[in-house]
């Protein structure tokens, strides 16, 4: 199993943008497909965003497409979201989750890392 951390969450005003981060541990990271999902208060977990083992094929929720960008960098063992013109709504803890592809269901991905709040002030 793959250990995640995310980092890079925090308070920004609507409009704003900010970069998660989500480092894993161990020699396998390549092996993994990546993805992004949220959490709300009081709200189901949901996804965000994915990526393949190479980064060539990417999956967005409709509610963030055209305004988040999921990448990685296999050689730093990470895996980015790239969120702009955030809105209230996309305030919520966002994990980073590795699985064995492509996905977007929460069943698909076996390693979830501790989450980074995000807040979006209107």
């Amino acid at each position: 199993q793959v250990q995640l951390e995310e980092s890079g969450g925090g308070l920004v005003q609507a409009g704003g943008s900010l970069r998660l981060s989500c480092a894993a541990s161990g020699r396998t990271f390549s092996s993994y497909a990546m993805g992004w999902f949220r959490q709300a208060l009081g709200k189901e977990r949901e996804f965000v965003a994915a990526i393949s083992r190479g980064g060539v094929t990417t999956f967005y929720a409709d509610s963030v497409k055209g305004r988040f960008t999921i990448s990685r960098d296999n050689a730093k063992n990470t895996v980015y979201l790239q969120m702009n013109s955030l809105k209230p709504e996309d305030t919520a803890v966002y994990y980073c989750a590795a699985g064995p592809r492509v996905a977007r269901s929460i069943a698909d991905f076996g390693s979830w890392g501790q989450g980074t709040q995000v807040t979006v002030s209107s």
